[in-house]
């Protein structure tokens, strides 16, 4: 009897041996694979803020060649992740008061990743300002691009420039 039941023993632990390999091989694996998916992912967040940023640049660069009275809606597709986004020197975290100046020549997305904040930058060959705040969620948001004769309200520059505002 002593024989049959060591034997049992035996098996079970040569099995608890067994799995417990098996779990120090693909444990590391799927940390790998956690992490590598992660990372893709901050990745997919900054490049889609990147296509957005151009996109919209792009928009603002046509509307601008026509000058005033032209006006252009644009489907923009916010990314996740997006801390603030900067149109001209306007800042847009939350609300359109905090301003570095009003006017400038560049769109700033502002996204979270895992490595810390990035940038998505695009270059607009002409004045532009605007306010964003209300689009800084993940989603599909109607934007409005318009062809100003002066910046108005958002600086004290008469120069000819282009707003870009939440429809």
């Amino acid at each position: 009897m002593q024989t049959k039941g060591t034997s049992r023993g035996q098996s079970s632990l040569e099995l608890l041996i067994t799995v417990s390999f098996a779990l120090m091989i693909l444990l590391p694996i799927v940390i790998l694979a956690f992490v590598q998916v992660s990372s893709s992912s901050s990745n997919l967040s900054t490049g889609e803020a990147q296509a957005a940023a151009t996109k919209l640049a792009e928009v603002a660069v046509n509307v601008g060649a026509q000058g005033p009275p032209a006006k252009q809606l644009v489907l923009i597709d916010m990314p996740p992740n997006i801390q603030s986004i900067i149109i001209g020197n306007t800042l847009q975290s939350g609300t359109c008061s905090s301003s570095y100046g009003g006017v400038g020549r560049q769109i700033i997305f502002i996204v979270n990743t895992n490595a810390g904040l990035s940038d998505s930058v695009a270059y607009v060959p002409l004045n532009i300002t605007g306010c964003l705040s209300s689009v800084l969620n993940q989603g599909t948001y109607l934007l409005n691009v318009t062809a100003q004769a002066n910046c108005g309200t958002w600086s004290s520059s008469q120069a000819p420039c282009v707003t870009i505002e939440a429809s």
